[in-house]
């Protein structure tokens, strides 16, 4: 506690709505703009059904990250929470987990942006546009939080007008009041028309249902700068009751006016279900418009994994170098590793510009339910529990198990699978190391940790706990 009120009390403080909308724009993004044509080309018009499923599993892992802010707000979030619960292991599982998927889903977001911008520009390779984007990123990033807040919140707004202009659009096209539309609006009706690929095509679309709500982890990360810690649980119901109702209504539009054979990964169903001969000029507008909310969310995962190296750094879980600061203001090397991750997802976009996204877009999907799981997981071990926190946690729980299953089941999905798992076995081999490093240190510093002067932290901390982290750290700059 005392090291987070020390790290942020220069920082401003925010109200529930601008964290909820914050909360918008880290969350709206290329997952929904583009993700959602593929979940509706592989589970069909029924993917409306993963996507309220995705709400609620989404909601239960809020609240409960929520109810833990509130109890005891930590910069480090889910990851702090996890490592008060189940131990350093823990924590630095957790912390690299969302490092590693928040890294390929700017990979994905990169791979989307320049999807869209080769709209306009079809000659130019994809990897020059992903590196643009990625430069101008990085570079607002750098400046800190005041210039983030800013600019997210600019385009957050932007965003949402966007979606309504959309469910404006549609709805005058499907009343006739506009004509011209490329395709024939058709309700489906049947179990045929529903469940084109029957019940494992909706099961293996629901990893990217879930992947639309990607993005409360960042509220979780901002939470300790709210005002009222004890505000989240409302920022987060609102933010997700807007999306939730969002999603549902602008994908419904979409699956009555496009068949179902013209969606694909590489057009958004947005762009798709504009297209008519008197609004030309619309489906241009739009791809402008989700190139700044795939920016946008991509800006939102650069903000959250830098803060999240900070903190793996300061406490021993990454290189102590990442959390120096460039004139104590400017977090220089940590950025430098993220660009050399950047870097790796531009040439992996070069070399594989036909299934890249699916691909990435899985891997990082996976990566999130495996942290949303050790969220619900810690909140078991943290909070008071009682029997409506615990049916949230086992549905939560049981809806992450269902997405991660049915990624199995796709070839379009299962090469991300076996990523997600080879991440997981790097992530634990490196753990193990670590483990062992301290577990060695320590041994040989037990003569050392007896003299009075080595006890720099406080002295009701026990092994294992809180605070012993923190003397750990201090030892060792004694030490030194």
């Amino acid at each position: 506690m005392k090291q987070t009120s020390e790290s942020t009390g220069n920082e401003k403080k925010l109200k529930w709505w601008q964290l909820s909308l914050l909360g918008i724009a880290g969350t709206i993004g290329t997952g929904y703009f583009l993700g959602s044509g593929l979940a509706i080309s592989m589970g069909g018009p029924a993917v409306l059904l993963a996507y309220l499923l995705a709400a609620a599993g989404t909601y239960a892992v809020f609240d409960a990250l929520a109810r833990m802010t509130a109890a005891q707000p930590e910069q480090g979030s889910f990851r702090s929470y996890a490592k008060q619960a189940f131990g350093n292991w823990a924590g630095f599982g957790s912390g690299w987990l969302y490092w590693f998927s928040e890294l390929l889903i700017m990979g994905s977001q990169l791979t989307a942006l320049s999807i869209f911008s080769r709209f306009w520009f079809p000659g130019v390779p994809m990897w020059i546009f992903a590196a643009g984007y990625a430069v101008v990123a990085l570079g607002i990033v750098f400046f800190g939080n005041k210039g983030f807040d800013r600019v997210e919140n600019v385009l957050a707004v932007i965003k949402v007008a966007a979606i309504l202009m959309f469910l404006v659009i549609a709805a005058l096209l499907l009343a006739g009041w506009i004509g011209g539309g490329k395709f024939t609006p058709k309700v489906p009706m049947s179990y045929k028309a529903l469940f084109p690929s029957g019940g494992i095509g909706l099961w293996s679309a629901f990893i990217f249902a879930f992947y639309a709500y990607g993005g409360i982890e960042v509220l979780g990360i901002m939470s300790y700068r709210l005002q009222k810690p004890e505000e989240a649980p409302k920022a987060g119901k609102v933010m997700l009751l807007g999306l939730g109702t969002v999603y549902i209504l602008s994908i419904g539009l979409a699956v009555i006016m496009v068949p179902l054979s013209a969606f694909n990964p590489k057009e958004s169903p947005f762009v798709l279900a504009l297209r008519s001969d008197h609004l030309a000029f619309v489906p241009h507008l739009f791809n402008g418009v989700l190139i700044i909310a795939g920016f946008s969310t991509m800006t939102a995962s650069l903000y959250a994994i830098t803060s999240m190296m900070l903190t793996l750094a300061q406490e021993g879980d990454a290189p102590k170098v990442f959390s120096r600061k460039w004139k104590d203001k400017y977090p220089l090397l940590a950025l430098c590793l993220i660009a050399g991750g950047l870097t790796g997802a531009v040439i992996m976009a070069l070399l594989l510009p036909g299934k890249v996204y699916e691909y990435i877009t899985t891997a990082a999907g996976l990566m999130i339910l495996y942290n949303w799981a050790f969220i619900l997981l810690s909140s078991a071990k943290l909070l008071k529990p009682s029997t409506l926190s615990g049916v949230k946690r086992w549905s939560g729980l049981v809806l992450i198990l269902a997405a991660v299953s049915g990624t199995l089941f796709h070839k379009l999905s299962r090469p991300g699978f076996y990523i997600s798992l080879l991440i997981v076995v790097l992530i634990a081999l490196s753990d193990w190391i670590l483990q062992h490093y301290r577990n060695k240190h320590k041994q040989e510093g037990a003569g050392d940790e007896q003299r009075p002067e080595a006890h720099t932290g406080s002295f009701h901390s026990l092994p294992g706990g809180p605070g012993f982290r923190i003397k750990g750290i201090r030892l060792r700059k004694n030490k030194i």
